[in-house]
């Protein structure tokens, strides 16, 4: 157990990816096969669920440390972590436990189908066999508040390391309703399927942001230009009958996308496109926050198929007749894919078209109706360009558009996480609504550590409420929200949601009185929703 616990530790106090990747492959290198995947599971959010009531530990946790409920709860309140203040306000205690991860899941599991006295009984001698960060650890299997900040990408880059197992495989491997319980390290991981074969995507060629004016990149007549669409990149795979959907995060998603599951029947096997999931719906593409109402669902409800029907607009074919064609051209990709277009038909089958440009004035044009045609700006690409590995400068470049924005008034503040967790970092904002503020947005990013620190000191001297964690202050202070897309919500008080919000920058030359109000909100809708 102490090794996962000083893993936690380590993810809990970085947030840079390559420290995070390097504490996982240690602790994969170190660990029984058993602590291997029961630590996956758990950043796969597999734990096991239901074993007792959060309300029971916190009564117990107060009766063990001889204090009211009340006090407690406002401890609880002020740290902000259930799992951290049972942990705190226990005894100190020189017990120690030898027990290893698997060996605490297993005592976890066996309580859940205990009355609530023989529970109570098991989880007081647990606490007693602890140190305050082991009991940290254990109250975070029993609630399930893990916030290490491990995305799936970076698991199974980690994995990758360790078992030199190619981080595609890895991704497959992972795929799937398994559960801990019912499988082991070598099962799941090191076995070797030929399905992992079947189903390998390519490494996804990446594009660089255009910094400089197009017209420095020569003559438009050797570059193809068409839409950066607004949706999930994707390749999908077609191979012995089978279809596979790789997102560009290396995830299998093909069954959240069951529409797609036709073109299994209909293009050649041996067939790698890459390409756009988008909401296609009233025969036009749809703003990005329905497509995100289908992502990161085991089963999509045929409610979800109704309301946000989706296709895959491709834009390059990587694989043709089970041959490689990442070599070849741009240009001659582009006639392949084109003629896969024409000859294998599909109503969620839909090609990228590339815009017909004399001239970069043409381009610019182009550009600024990125916005009515629900693109993210233009995509630039170099025509005699091979599809390459990662992000390389000089072939590939995207172009987007400026970002949306309005000035908002500070109007709740709560504590961030990781390193900035004692400072109030994560922010709601509104818009006034006549006199009255409306919130409509959240963000948490896009000022430097020294105005995070300021608004810090702001926030705790101008503090009107408190709700647990979250703290109402003085609507005094302006910031100007920078966001790439706005669309009607029901689930807002505004009625309005935001595609990434961020702070573009703090307007201390603005007095809240000029803030932007709900009805500027309701036209930028009106113009772009």
């Amino acid at each position: 157990m102490k090794d996962f616990i000083h893993l936690f530790t380590q993810l809990d106090q970085t947030t840079k990816t390559n420290t995070k990747v390097n504490a996982l492959v240690d602790y994969f290198n170190t660990a029984n096969d058993s602590d291997k995947l029961w630590c996956i599971a758990l950043l796969s959010h597999r734990r096991p669920k239901g074993v007792i009531k959060t309300a029971q530990l916190r009564n117990w946790a107060a009766e063990i440390a001889n204090i009211p409920l009340w006090l407690f709860e406002d401890t609880y309140h002020i740290v902000g972590d259930l799992a951290e203040t049972l942990a705190s306000v226990h005894p100190n205690t020189e017990h120690k436990s030898d027990k290893n991860l698997t060996e605490w899941i297993n005592f976890i599991i066996e309580i859940k189908a205990l009355e609530e006295e023989a529970k109570k009984e098991k989880i007081l001698w647990a606490w007693n066999q602890l140190d305050q960060s082991g009991r940290f650890a254990f109250n975070k299997l029993l609630t399930g508040g893990w916030r290490m900040g491990v995305s799936q990408k970076l698991m199974t880059k980690a994995l990758s390391k360790s078992t030199e197992i190619e981080e595609s495989t890895i991704a497959h491997r992972l795929m799937g309703d398994w559960k801990a319980e019912e499988t082991t390290f070598h099962d799941l991981i090191m076995e070797q399927k030929e399905e992992d074969l079947i189903s390998k995507p390519y490494p996804f060629y990446l594009a660089y942001a255009l910094e400089q004016e197009p017209s420095e990149l020569g003559e438009v007549d050797d570059w193809q230009i068409e839409r950066k669409w607004d949706g999930i990149r994707a390749q999908l795979i077609v191979r012995k009958d089978e279809i596979f959907i790789w997102s560009r995060g290396e995830e299998l998603v093909t069954h959240q996308f069951p529409e797609l599951e036709v073109l299994k029947d209909i293009l050649p096997n041996g067939t790698v496109l890459d390409g756009e999931i988008l909401v296609y719906k009233d025969d036009e593409i749809q703003n990005f926050n329905l497509l995100q109402s289908r992502l990161g669902r085991k089963t999509v409800s045929k409610n979800q198929l109704e309301n946000a029907p989706i296709i895959i607009k491709v834009y390059d074919c990587l694989e043709y007749n089970g041959k490689d064609i990442r070599e070849t051209p741009l240009n001659e990709r582009r006639t392949i894919l084109e003629d896969i277009y024409t000859n294998y038909t599909s109503e969620v089958l839909h090609l990228s078209e590339c815009l017909q440009a004399k001239n970069w004035e043409e381009v610019i044009e182009a550009r600024k109706e990125s916005r009515a045609t629900k693109s993210e700006g233009l995509m630039i690409k170099r025509k005699d360009s091979t599809y390459q590995i990662g992000r390389k400068k000089g072939d590939w470049w995207k172009w987007k558009i400026d970002p949306l924005s309005i000035d908002a008034i500070l109007i709740y503040a709560m504590q961030g996480h990781g390193r900035r967790a004692n400072l109030f970092t994560d922010y709601t904002f509104a818009v006034w609504k006549g006199e009255e503020l409306v919130p409509f947005t959240k963000a948490y990013s896009g000022l430097t550590d020294k105005e995070f620190k300021e608004i810090d000191s702001f926030v705790r001297k101008n503090t009107k409420e408190r709700f647990g964690p979250v703290r109402s202050v003085n609507a005094e202070l302006v910031f100007e929200i920078a966001f790439e897309g706005i669309a009607k919500s029901t689930r807002h008080k505004s009625g309005i949601s935001l595609r990434f919000p961020r702070m573009l920058r703090w307007r201390k030359d603005k007095p809240k009185e000029e803030a932007n109000s709900l009805e500027d909100l309701e036209k930028l809708l009106e113009q772009y929703g």
